[in-house]
């Protein structure tokens, strides 16, 4: 049972993104930690709370987890096109 559902997880976080996925994912996690960040001490600052300050910036780095580490569409729109065996600049014999 456990086997199951280990398989299953590591089917969907398992994935392969292609190079502009990878620039798209760097990109979003720059910028949505950021934000984060920016946001959390705001609410820190106006609430002047320290404890949900800490807990904003720790749901938005979750969430930015969420958006980033799995293998979504968006992050596998050009696969890289390799060429055919025995093709290209060397030949294969």
């Amino acid at each position: 049972m456990a086997d199951q559902l280990l398989d299953q997880v590591r089917d969907v976080v398992e994935g392969e993104i292609d190079f502009n996925g990878q620039r798209r994912a760097e990109l979003f996690s720059t910028l949505f930690l950021a934000l984060t960040g920016l946001f959390a001490f705001n609410i820190g600052w106006v609430r002047e709370d320290i404890a949900l300050a800490v807990y904003t910036g720790l749901g938005g780095t979750a969430l930015t987890f969420l958006l980033v580490v799995p293998p979504w569409p968006i992050y596998k729109k050009d696969p890289v096109k390799f060429l055919p065996a025995g093709e290209g600049l060397y030949k294969v014999q």
